[in-house]
């Protein structure tokens, strides 16, 4: 117990929110600063034209983890906000015409298997059980723990040795998959948190065995509802949350934190500082090169970045009940292309895309017999040949809404509505992510766990990280994780302190 109350907390995220939730409901004083004009981070809203549109997170899986922010303080989520689950989670579009459900029923499963190579029925389940002994170790044992010291990692390497740690997603999948579309089904998922499913560790097969064991959903009124909630339990708790203030500079004395500085000069004192800020801008453009033993401009500078993220956001003037919830179209090329992303730095003339139809779950989100869309292109990050998007940005997206009208939604182009776009000038201007990277850096082997950015500083005494670029990783149970994390590195409050 400590009687240190005092926290900042930079960024008003899904980890931010997390961190504040959690900190406030063990008795510590805490303000919320976000330089937005709303809650959410990445997970933020646009408005236009009577459509909703969630800006981020689209796919919610483990529930239970949201759960506990209001368990925490004897409340229920249920009485903020509604999670439905979704059926199928994915529908997969090869560029063939063929389609695969994926999908938590094991025998609608393997019906679908066996239309594409019969004989990885029995491979599929050998993955699926390869997948859930990796879950116990990779989610249950370590997404919570923090790996501050060497030692940690040391205790973990027999475990991640035993379960081929060192292989990527696709050679592991490719071990029990023999058709190649199957693989591409079974290997997309590090996509989601930021990675290239061929040198992304196989602890991130733990994906799979986490939503066949909670589930696919989505709340209802979008993911920022569910964003709104947890802001409502931050007030309910006594967060005192500030939007609109950017913070210049993590002020440092004697290698230990003192507080913030604001843009315009105003400086708040705080005992601790989380920061869901990105790790390493939070690094290389808050704290002083004078405080950073550690994470120095040249180590910065070595690091691999996720890719960027190109996402169109639209409506059209009729429904189509056909499509699923979420729809993966993949492209002709797959290792090909994940390479020009990643290593070329080049924008394809060919993409793979991630379509969210939210209105076929929650009509409510777009006007009465209309429909709302994202799509999503994973592109290459700002660093090394940027691509001129001012210039690229119409034209990208007019590709896109073609091969959508061919592939998914027919006459599209006639019923649009509203558009908008965003592109990894949005993630690195308004949201300050390194590079635009749309997950910060790449969950790759060398960049997880240990050698991932630390929930707790090294370099800065009372400086702790939530979010994307720290461990255990990207996507919403994993900001969520390393949130929790802060409960193994900050004391609760005793019940006189917090008086």
């Amino acid at each position: 117990m400590t009687t240190a109350r005092t926290v900042i907390v930079i960024g008003a995220g899904f980890g931010g929110l997390a961190a504040a939730i959690r900190l406030a409901s063990r008795g510590h004083r805490v303000t919320l600063l976000e330089r937005q004009q709303q809650l959410g981070g990445r997970g933020m809203v646009f408005r236009q034209d009577g459509y909703t549109f969630d800006a981020g997170p689209t796919v919610i899986t483990a529930p239970f983890l949201l759960e506990e922010l209001f368990a925490l303080s004897g409340r229920s989520m249920s009485d903020y906000v509604q999670l439905v689950p979704v059926d199928p989670w994915y529908r997969v579009l090869f560029p063939d015409g063929r389609s695969f459900d994926y999908v938590g029923d094991e025998e609608r499963t393997l019906e679908q298997i066996r239309a594409f190579e019969p004989r990885d029925v029995d491979g599929w389940r050998r993955m699926r059980a390869h997948s859930e002994d990796i879950y116990k170790v990779g989610f249950e044992q370590l997404a919570d723990v923090p790996f501050s010291s060497l030692s940690t990692m040391l205790k973990a390497v027999p475990q991640m040795v035993r379960l081929r740690s060192d292989r990527s997603v696709f050679r592991a999948v490719s071990r029990f998959i023999r058709d190649d579309a199957l693989r591409q089904v079974f290997t997309f998922q590090p996509l989601l948190v930021g990675g290239n499913p061929f040198r992304t560790s196989s602890i991130y097969m733990l994906i799979g065995a986490l939503e066949r064991r909670f589930g696919v959903h989505f709340p209802l009124g979008g993911t920022g509802a569910l964003v709104a909630a947890l802001g409502k339990l931050c007030v309910e708790l006594g967060v005192e949350v500030r939007l609109g203030e950017t913070v210049e500079e993590i002020e440092v004395q004697a290698g230990r934190v003192q507080g913030v500085r604001l843009a315009g000069g105003a400086r708040l004192r705080a005992e601790r500082v989380v920061c869901n800020a990105d790790a390493p801008a939070v690094y290389e453009r808050l704290i002083a090169p004078a405080h950073r033993r550690v994470h120095t401009a040249s180590r910065l500078r070595r690091l691999k970045y996720s890719m960027g993220l190109f996402v169109a956001y639209f409506g059209t003037s009729r429904t189509h009940p056909g499509l699923a919830h979420h729809t993966i179209l993949l492209g002709p090329r797959y290792r090909e292309l994940l390479s020009d992303i990643f290593d070329a730095h080049k924008l394809a003339d060919d993409f793979s895309l991630y379509l969210h139809a939210p209105t076929r779950t929650d009509p409510a989100l777009a006007p009465a017999g209309h429909e709302g869309f994202y799509v999503l292109s994973p592109v290459p990050n700002n660093q090394g040949r940027p691509v001129d998007w001012e210039r690229e940005a119409t034209r990208y997206r007019d590709r896109i809404f073609e091969s959508l009208e061919k592939r998914a939604i027919p006459g599209l182009r006639a019923d649009l509505t509203t558009a908008k776009v965003i592109t990894p000038d949005h993630f690195e201007r308004e949201l300050l992510s390194m590079h635009g990277a749309g997950f910060s850096i790449e969950p790759t082997l060398r960049q997880s766990a240990y050698l991932r950015f630390h929930n707790e500083s090294e370099d800065v005494r009372g400086l702790y990280f939530v979010g994307a670029g720290t461990h255990p990783g990207a996507g919403v149970p994993g900001v969520l994780c390393s949130a929790k994390v802060l409960d193994r590195l900050i004391p609760a409050v005793s019940a006189g302190a917090a008086a």
